[in-house]
């Protein structure tokens, strides 16, 4: 059984290596999409099993694409990959019904940090 990760973040090299080495963890599709707007459409007509998203993002950031897939009654497991200091984040995001906050780090531990709670969550 393979899990169909929706990866959103606006910046395309960072989502490239995010989706690489996503890819590379057992079981796991992933899509990457630079737009958190067009990312809400496919979330609504394509099936995945789980969002990554960056926080920081124009148009949309993070915290606002759960709370709009929130209020369309979506409850796919969400995922923000941040940069931002987690206790800076942890009340707005589970206010806007994020699932998981995990933290981007140096080195490529972070991939499989964020594959086991991907993992956790589906």
């Amino acid at each position: 059984m393979s899990i169909d990760v929706l990866l959103v973040d606006e910046d395309r090299d960072v989502l490239e290596i995010v989706e690489t080495f996503l890819g590379q963890e057992d079981g796991f599709e992933v899509t990457g999409e630079t737009d958190p707007e067009a990312a809400l459409e496919r979330i609504g007509t394509e099936g995945y099993d789980a969002v990554v998203s960056d926080y920081k993002m124009p148009k949309l950031d993070g915290l606002e694409l759960c709370s709009a897939l929130r209020d369309r009654g979506n409850d796919i497991p969400f995922l923000l990959f941040t940069a931002r200091e987690l206790e800076d984040l942890e009340g707005a995001a589970a206010k806007a019904g994020v699932t998981n906050v995990v933290q981007k780090g140096t080195g490529t531990e972070q991939y499989g940090v964020l594959a086991d709670h991907i993992r956790d969550v589906v």
